[in-house]
């Protein structure tokens, strides 16, 4: 019975531990990378934070003035001499409570503006997460590009000892010289180098990938999948604007900075007007007793009457409708210089999977098999490897630019437009 409770328990250990390297070495998609990116990245959740303390603030703005209460006992005589009166009978005790009344909407004004300050923190916060999407996503593209890269030199390397194993075997055969199998050994660290460079920039890639999620996973448990390819068509340079137009928070906080500055123009007038001070009081004054009064406290506005805040805030319109302008020109030039860079790309690549890739793995074959029954020289050969290897890495590069390009349009347009 004991053996069975161990072997079970061996069983369920192993088991629990299977369940966790496979978890670990999960291949992460972009949704899910983009996901725990949102909720994890420390810069992102201090931006939330900061847009917390705008709308925090708002409660601030739409308080009401504290009413004063003052609390008054005069006449007290704890002297000797002088006529005789009683010490606490003639005191004069007085209450008398004050409140600022506030004219012409000064606090919903305020609370306008507050708000106002709240929207454009939060724009700024979607165009922060908007640029560090960017900077992940090209972390992300550079990954699968790492991942396309090492499986092609793998690819390579593996062909290549392959065509070693034939040439020793012709060597034997004495069908070749000593100096050409020589030069075909020393070919192979080429192939060998390709697979180290590599190796290391996928794991480069991936440890920019773990920074940015805030991730302390080992590299080697850590991978990402997606597809590494390219659209052969995309949308019109003009929809992509007004893709940007309508989406582009930086846009939407210069223009939220126009309404803000409009209100705060309203709130600098409101504040140059008259608020009075409203009281009341209640008192004992012996011998008349009780009594009861009314004051009305107005200041006179004859040399301070906001003038330079409200020059100010006038001023600021103008700065922000400027600020606008140059906004919605910088729309439009990111949108066109992405879309240019991804329509290069794409001209760039259909050749390749239309013609060259083909082309390239037809003329490597040919020259193997040539080679290998001594119809072609062996530079020949070491060319068509050559070839052969820089076209399909050309071609994974060129991808890889096609994808950072499409990210940079997404970029442009403020949300996703190009998988």
């Amino acid at each position: 019975m004991q053996r069975f409770i161990r072997a079970v328990c061996l069983m369920l250990i192993v088991v629990t531990g299977s369940c966790a390297i496979a978890k670990a070495q999960h291949a992460l998609t972009w949704d899910e990378v983009k996901a725990r990116f949102e909720s994890d990245n420390p810069t992102l959740r201090a931006g939330k934070l900061g847009v917390d303390e705008f709308r925090a603030q708002e409660t601030t703005a739409f308080l009401r003035p504290n009413p004063n209460l003052a609390l008054n006992v005069d006449q007290i005589n704890p002297f000797d001499g002088g006529p005789p009166h009683s010490t606490f009978g003639s005191l004069l005790t007085v209450a008398a409570a004050s409140y600022l009344h506030e004219r012409r909407h000064k606090r919903e004004l305020r609370l306008e503006s507050a708000k106002g300050a709240t929207e454009i923190a939060e724009d700024a916060q979607a165009d922060l997460e908007r640029t560090l999407l960017f900077t992940m996503r090209m972390a992300f593209v550079q990954a699968l590009q790492g991942k396309a890269v090492l499986a092609l030199a793998k690819e390579n390397l593996a062909y290549y000892d392959k065509v070693l194993e034939v040439n020793r075997e012709r060597y034997k055969a004495g069908s070749i010289a000593q100096m050409d199998l020589d030069r075909l050994e020393l070919q192979r660290i080429q192939y060998l180098a390709d697979l180290q460079t590599a190796d290391v920039n996928l794991r480069t890639a991936k440890i920019q990938l773990l920074a940015l999620l805030n991730d302390q996973t080992p590299v080697d448990q850590f991978d990402v999948a997606g597809p590494y390819e390219f659209a052969a068509q995309v949308a019109s340079p003009e929809e992509y604007r007004r893709f940007a137009m309508e989406s582009r928070p930086d846009l939407k906080a210069a223009l939220r900075g126009i309404d803000k500055a409009e209100t705060d123009h309203r709130l600098a007038m409101a504040n140059g007007s008259t608020d009075p001070t409203i009281g009341f009081d209640v008192g004992r004054n012996p011998p008349i007793d009780q009594y009861i009064g009314f004051s009305v406290s107005v200041p006179l506005r004859i040399f301070d009457r906001n003038q330079g805040e409200k020059l100010r805030t006038q001023i600021d319109i103008d700065r922000n409708r400027r600020v606008a302008d140059a906004a919605r020109a910088q729309v439009y030039s990111d949108v066109d210089s992405a879309y240019a860079t991804v329509n290069s790309a794409i001209v760039l690549l259909r050749p390749y999977k239309e013609m060259y890739l083909a082309q390239a793995e037809r003329v490597r074959d040919t020259v193997s098999f040539a080679y290998q029954h001594g119809g072609v020289s062996l530079l020949d050969f070491l060319d068509a490897q050559k070839e052969y290897r820089d076209t399909e890495l050309n071609y994974l590069n060129l991808i890889g630019t096609y994808l950072i390009a499409a990210s940079q349009m997404n970029l442009a347009v403020g949300r996703e437009v190009i998988q």
